[in-house]
C-alpha cells in the first residue's frame, strides 16, 4: 500500500483528500501546519507528499526546499491562486507538479497515480543503469555499453537479443530461469506460444561461443525448468 502525507490546514480539503486517496486503497497521514508536515515528510517513509502553500507556522515553498534538500520523493503542491502558478513554475524548489483549488477529487488522485508510477519507472531505469557493468567471467568478457563479447581477445558477434540474453543471465550466475522468465524480460512482453524463441537463442549463443572455444559452456539446460549461467 502506497503511503501519502497530506500537509494541508483546511480540515474540510484535507478530510475530502484523505477520503479519496484512502478509497484508492492508499494510506494517509495528515498535518495541518508546515512544521509539523516537515518533520512527518523527514522522519517518515512515504511515497508522495500533497502539499498546500498557504501554512501557518511555515508556507509550503520553504517546505518543499527542505524535504528536497534531504529526500527525492514526488511533491505535488496544491494552490488556492491561480497567480502563484508562474511562481511555482519560476522557483525551481523542486516541486514535481501543482494542482489548483477548486479540483476535482478524481483528478488529484489521478495526479497522484501518475506521479508515483513515474517516480517508480525512473528509480527502476537508475537502479538497471547502475546494475548494467561489463561482466568478466573466466575467459569470457561482456561490455554492456559497446554490447559486445568476447572470448580472450576474439569477439563473439552476437545479435541484440543474444547478447541481452547471455548478458542477463551472467548477472546471476547459478540461478535458473525459466523460459517464460527469460522471453519476458528479454522481449518485454508475454511468452504465451513464444517459448521456442529461448531455444534458438541459446542455441545460437552456444554455437558461437564453440566456434572459438569448443570447451566452453556457459548456459546449461536444467530439464523441466530453464537455464542457468555457469561459472
Amino acid at each position: 500500500m502506497k503511503k501519502i502525507l497530506i500537509i494541508e490546514d483546511d480540515l474540510n480539503i484535507q478530510g475530502i483528500e484523505k477520503d479519496y486517496l484512502e478509497a484508492n486503497s492508499f494510506s494517509v497521514s495528515t498535518a495541518a501546519d508546515g512544521e509539523t508536515g516537515l518533520k512527518m515528510a523527514l522522519s517518515g517513509d512515504f511515497d508522495l507528499i500533497l502539499l498546500d502553500i498557504m501554512l501557518p507556522k511555515m508556507d509550503g515553498l520553504e517546505v518543499c526546499r527542505k524535504i528536497r534538500a534531504e529526500k527525492d520523493i514526488p511533491i505535488l503542491l496544491v494552490s488556492a491562486k491561480k497567480e502563484d502558478l508562474d511562481k511555482i513554475k519560476g522557483l525551481g524548489f523542486g516541486a514535481d507538479d501543482y494542482i489548483v483549488k477548486p479540483f476535482s477529487p478524481g483528478e488529484l488522485v489521478a495526479r497522484v497515480i501518475a506521479h508515483i508510477s513515474r517516480y517508480n519507472r525512473l528509480t527502476a531505469k537508475e537502479k538497471k543503469n547502475t546494475d548494467d557493468k561489463d561482466i568478466t567471467i573466466g575467459t569470457l568478457k561482456l561490455e554492456k555499453a559497446s554490447r559486445r563479447a568476447y572470448i580472450n581477445d576474439t569477439e563473439i558477434v552476437l545479435t541484440n537479443k543474444e547478447f541481452d540474453l547471455i548478458y542477463f543471465l551472467a548477472k546471476s550466475p547459478d540461478t535458473v530461469f525459466t523460459k517464460e522468465e527469460l522471453f519476458n524480460e528479454i522481449w518485454n512482453y508475454d511468452s504465451i506460444g513464444e517459448t521456442s524463441t529461448i531455444t534458438v537463442h541459446v542455441n545460437r549463443i552456444r554455437d558461437k561461443i564453440k566456434e572459438i572455444d569448443p570447451n566452453l559452456d556457459f548456459i546449461h539446460t536444467v530439464w523441466g525448468r530453464g537455464y542457468r549461467f555457469m561459472k
